[in-house]
Order: structure tokens, then sequence, then C-alpha cells
């Protein structure tokens, strides 16, 4: 009896991990974040090694160009099938819905988008090099650019609800938590004792020092024509909505798509199928 129970235990996952075709799309995209997140953050924690061998600005490009490209398959993967998999709950025709999820998509970019990010250097126009800010939204947070993935994260979750959004949030969520402490343990590495004052006068949690009473909120320091950008990334992303579905079209019938169409085990036959 005990053995039937495990056979039957053993039939149950494998239809629910391999078998259904809804969950494929899910797991390709944990292993597509995972690949990312390895270039993103190895490259990070290889930079000052690889700059002194190669230097700065081919550095630069060649992980621009690495990260930039990885990112942009986990996009198009992304909105190609982010309704995939088994609808936990439906929230898209909520008028009260679309109003929050918009505003809290405004308010991560603030954070994605902060005014000290230097454009010119991803094409190394301007010479690439580490900096520490302590200024701007870093007196709001220290790692602005986490929670704003997680709060848009967490915005289009609730929106969606299906299963492969769900996993993929919770991964990206994960990653990013990683992140922060990557970043701060690389920051202490390359300053020392300036960072650790930097740590020390400031929070991870948005607003957590300034409500300690270890950081000041200046205003004026957010009055800066870089959040120009930001806004009109906003509208930007905005008007693209539209073009969406024209993009998922596109990216299932790429040969990528192809790809990551592996074989489904069916209970039933006991075999593989494409």
């Amino acid at each position: 009896m005990a053995w039937q129970n495990l056979s039957l235990l053993r039939i149950v996952l494998l239809d629910l991990f391999l078998s259904i075709d809804i969950h494929r799309s899910t797991v390709n995209m944990l292993v597509l974040l995972l690949i990312f997140a390895t270039i993103h953050s190895g490259g990070a924690a290889l930079r000052s090694k690889a700059e002194a061998r190669i230097g700065p600005r081919m550095w630069r490009l060649l992980f621009a160009t690495l990260s930039v490209s990885s990112a942009s398959i986990v996009i198009g993967y992304f909105l190609a099938h982010y309704h995939d998999g088994v609808c936990l709950w439906n929230l898209q025709e909520s008028p009260i819905s679309i109003v929050i999820t918009w505003i809290v998509t405004a308010i991560s970019f603030v954070f994605l988008y902060p005014a000290t990010y230097n454009l010119l250097e991803i094409p190394a126009i301007l010479m690439p090099r580490i900096r520490l800010y302590g200024n701007g939204i870093i007196r709001v947070t220290r790692h602005p650019q986490a929670i704003g993935q997680i709060l848009w994260c967490l915005a289009h979750m609730i929106w969606i609800g299906s299963s492969f959004m769900l996993f993929t949030c919770i991964a990206l969520v994960g990653y990013h938590i990683f992140a922060t402490w990557h970043g701060d343990r690389r920051l202490m590495r390359d300053f020392g004792n300036a960072f650790a004052i930097l740590k020390a006068n400031t929070s991870i949690i948005p607003f957590l020092a300034v409500f300690e009473g270890r950081q000041q909120f200046v205003f004026e320091e957010f009055l800066r024509p870089a959040q120009l950008g930001i806004i009109t990334t906003i509208g930007l992303f905005w008007w693209s909505h539209r073009f969406i579905n024209t993009g998922s079209i596109a990216f299932l019938g790429s040969r990528f798509e192809g790809l990551l169409t592996w074989p489904v085990y069916s209970s039933t036959t006991s075999t593989f199928a494409g």
C-alpha cells in the first residue's frame, strides 16, 4: 500500500511539474532569471579585476552588452508568457486595481531610475568609475533599484494573478534581496570606512533612516533634469503598452521561443512528447 501511495505521489508530481504544458514557461523563466542574475551580479563582482586587465571602457562595453542582451531576452519572454500557468486571481478588469497598479508603478520608476544614474557611462562615452552616492534617492533608501523592482513586482503580481507571474516575482524579489547584500559587500570592499559611515546613516527600507533621525530628506536634491527623464519614461511605458500583444506574438514566433519548447511528460503513456 505504501509503495502504491509513493507511486501515485510520483505521478502527481510529474504531472504537476512536467506534463502540464502551462508550467513549462514558468520553469524557463526561472532559468532565464538565474542566467541573468549570474551575468549581472557575477559581472559586478568581477569588475575591479576585469578593469585592471582590459580597462574600464572595454569592460563596461562587454558587461553592458551581456547584461542588456540577457535582460532583453528575459523581458521578451516575460511579455510573451506573463498570463501563463494557473489563474490564481484576476483583478485586471477592476478599475481600482488598474489605477493602483499604475500609481505604484510610477513610484517604482522613481526608485528604479534615480537622478544619480549616469547614462553616458553605460556605452562608455564617459569613463566608467565606481562612485559612492549619499544624496538624492539614497537618503530615502540605499538600494533604490531593488526597492523599485520590488514595488513593481508586487503591483503587477497582484494585478495579473497568474502562477507564472507569482513565481517570476518571487524570483525577482529574492534576487534583489540578494543584490542588496552583494552590493553592500562590494561597496565595503571598494570604499571601506567611507561606506561604513554611509551605511550607518542610510537604510534599505525606504525612509527608515529619516524616521530614525539618522538622515534628512532634502526635496531640492530631486529637482534635477534627470527627473524629467523619469517622467518621460513613465509616459513612454504607458503609451507602449498597446504594443505588448504585437511584441508577444513576434517573440512566440521566434527561434528563441522554439529553443525553449522542451518535451513534457505524460503519465498516461509514460513517455515524453514535444
